[in-house]
C-alpha cells in the first residue's frame, strides 16, 4: 500500500531526500535539485451555491547537470531516487548536446537565508468544511444578488540542493478569495490574498462586491478618449505587475528590450512613486530565497520617480558583471529574471481622498484579459470590468459600460497625482504577486467601448 503523503512534506525529511537526489545526480556531474510541491483544495461556487470541491498535490523535480559547460534539465514527478537518476541521465544527454552559453554561471554556492514568515499550520491543513463557512458566509451576505467565485487554501514547498553544498527548504501557506456579484446589467468584484485564512474578510469584501454591482446598475456609454482615472488596486496591480515583467528583468535590460535600458538613474515616473520588489515583507507571501538558492533581499527599482535597479539571476548577472539580485527563475529559463513580489509604497492620501479630487473621470475596479502590445514602451491593452464608473466632482455619479485602454504603463505612472495610503496584496496570471495601493492618473488612454 502507498504511504500516504502528509500535509506537509517537513524541512527533515525533504532535505534527506534531496541530499540523496543530489548523490543520485552527480554521477554525472556538477549537479542541482530543485523540489517544488504545491498541494491544497479549492472551492467554487456559481451564482450563489456551492458547485465544486477539489483537492491536489502536484510535485515537480527539476534536475540540472553540468558537462563541459553546458547545463542540461530534466524533470520528474516522483521522489524516488531511482526517477532522480533517471533524470539526471537525461539531464547529462541534454547538456552533451546544447550548445555552448557564454553566460553560463553555474550553481549558486550555500549562503545564509534571511528568517521569514509566511505559514500557517492551520491553513494548510484547511479543507472543504473550512471553506464551506466562508463560502456561506459570502453567499448570505450578498444576497439576494447571486455571488460566483472562488476560496483556495493549501501550501508551497520548495526545496534546493546542489554539490557545492548548497541545501535549503521553504513553505508557505496561501489563502485566496474571488467574489463576483451580478446583477441584471452590472457587476461587482472583490479579490484578497493572504498567507492565512484569517488574513482575508470575506464579510468587507461580500459587501464591497455587492456595493459595485448595485451602484452599476444600468450602465451608461462614455466615449473612447483620454480621462482621469482613479484606478483601485487590483487595477494597479495589472499595469505593476506588467511593468516588473517587462521593464525590470536584467537579460531584457541588457540586450536593448527593457523600456528602461539605458535609463538607470533617469526619471521614468512621476516622484510620488516608488516601486521595490521585497521578498521578505511578511504582509506578501515571503520567501528566503529564489529557485537558483540565492538569498532574497529587497530591491529598490524606482525611488521617487528615478529608475534605480534592475533584477538579476545567475546569469544575467555574470554578463552584467555583478552579484544576482536574488530573482532567479527554475531552469531551464529562457525569460531572464522576474520581480516575483513587487510593491508600489503608499501614499498618505485614503482613496476616498484621491476620489474627492476627481472633477470629472472614471473609477476602476479592475481591468480584464490583459495582454502586451508594445513591449519595449510597456504600453499594454485590456478591458475595464466589474465596476467601472463615472466621477463627478469627487462623487460616483453612475455606472459606465466597460472601455478598452491601450496606455504606456511607464506613461500612466508618470501622470500619477496621488498615490492612496492603503495597499491590497493582488495577483495577476503569473507574475507573482503584488501589494498596490490605489492611484489617481491624469489622461488615461482608453480606444473604444463595449456593449455591455
Amino acid at each position: 500500500m502507498a504511504e500516504e503523503i502528509p500535509v506537509l512534506l517537513g524541512e527533515e525529511r525533504l532535505l534527506e531526500f534531496l541530499e540523496g537526489a543530489v548523490q543520485a545526480a552527480r554521477h554525472y556531474g556538477p549537479a542541482e535539485v530543485l523540489l517544488l510541491r504545491a498541494a491544497g483544495g479549492l472551492t467554487r461556487f456559481s451564482r450563489g451555491h456551492v458547485h465544486q470541491n477539489t483537492a491536489k498535490e502536484e510535485v515537480e523535480v527539476r534536475v540540472a547537470v553540468e558537462r563541459e559547460g553546458r547545463v542540461g534539465v530534466a524533470t520528474t514527478s516522483s521522489l524516488d531516487l531511482g526517477a532522480v537518476r533517471e533524470a539526471a541521465a537525461r539531464a547529462a544527454e541534454a547538456a552533451r548536446v546544447l550548445p555552448p552559453d557564454p553566460d553560463r554561471a553555474g550553481f549558486a554556492p550555500p549562503r545564509p537565508f534571511p528568517e521569514v514568515k509566511g505559514f500557517d499550520a492551520a491553513t494548510a491543513a484547511s479543507g472543504p468544511g473550512e471553506r464551506a463557512a466562508v463560502v456561506a458566509e459570502v453567499l448570505s451576505l450578498c444576497r439576494p444578488l447571486p455571488a460566483s467565485g472562488y476560496l483556495e487554501t493549501g501550501l508551497e514547498e520548495v526545496g534546493i540542493a546542489n554539490s557545492l553544498g548548497l541545501m535549503a527548504h521553504h513553505a508557505m501557506s496561501r489563502a485566496g478569495l474571488e467574489i463576483l456579484v451580478e446583477a441584471e446589467d452590472s457587476t461587482g468584484y472583490a479579490e484578497s490574498v493572504s498567507s492565512s485564512l484569517s488574513g482575508l474578510d470575506p464579510g468587507a469584501m461580500s459587501l464591497k462586491a455587492l456595493a459595485k454591482a448595485e451602484k452599476g446598475r444600468n450602465p451608461r456609454e462614455v466615449p473612447p478618449g483620454a480621462y482621469d482615472v482613479l484606478l483601485e488596486p487590483a487595477a494597479v496591480g495589472t499595469l505593476v505587475q506588467f511593468l516588473g515583467y517587462l521593464a525590470f528583468d536584467g537579460k531584457a535590460y541588457l540586450e536593448g528590450r527593457s523600456p528602461i535600458s539605458g535609463r538607470l538613474g533617469e526619471k521614468v515616473a512621476s516622484e510620488l512613486v516608488t516601486l521595490v520588489d521585497d521578498a521578505l515583507d511578511p504582509r506578501g507571501l515571503p520567501s528566503p530565497f529564489d529557485f537558483e538558492g540565492v538569498p532574497k533581499r529587497k530591491l529598490v527599482l524606482i525611488e521617487k520617480g528615478i529608475a534605480k535597479a534592475v533584477c538579476h539571476d545567475l546569469s544575467s548577472a555574470r554578463r552584467a558583471g555583478t552579484e544576482s539580485t536574488g530573482h532567479g527563475l527554475p531552469r531551464p529559463n529562457s525569460e531572464g529574471p522576474v520581480p516575483l513580489h513587487l510593491r508600489l509604497e503608499p501614499g498618505t492620501e485614503p482613496e476616498q481622498a484621491l476620489l474627492s479630487r476627481m472633477e470629472r473621470g472614471i473609477l476602476v475596479t479592475r481591468f480584464h484579459y490583459s495582454n502586451v502590445l508594445h513591449p519595449k514602451r510597456a504600453v499594454i491593452t485590456g478591458m475595464t470590468r466589474d465596476g467601472t464608473f463615472w466621477v463627478e466632482e469627487g462623487e460616483i455619479k453612475y455606472g459606465l459600460k466597460n472601455l478598452r485602454f491601450a496606455q504606456g504603463i511607464l506613461d500612466a505612472l508618470a501622470a500619477t497625482e496621488g498615490v492612496g495610503s492603503e495597499l491590497e496584496l493582488v495577483k495577476e496570471f503569473f507574475f507573482g504577486i503584488t501589494q498596490a495601493p490605489a492611484l489617481l492618473v491624469r489622461g488615461f488612454r482608453f480606444v473604444s467601448t463595449t456593449t455591455f
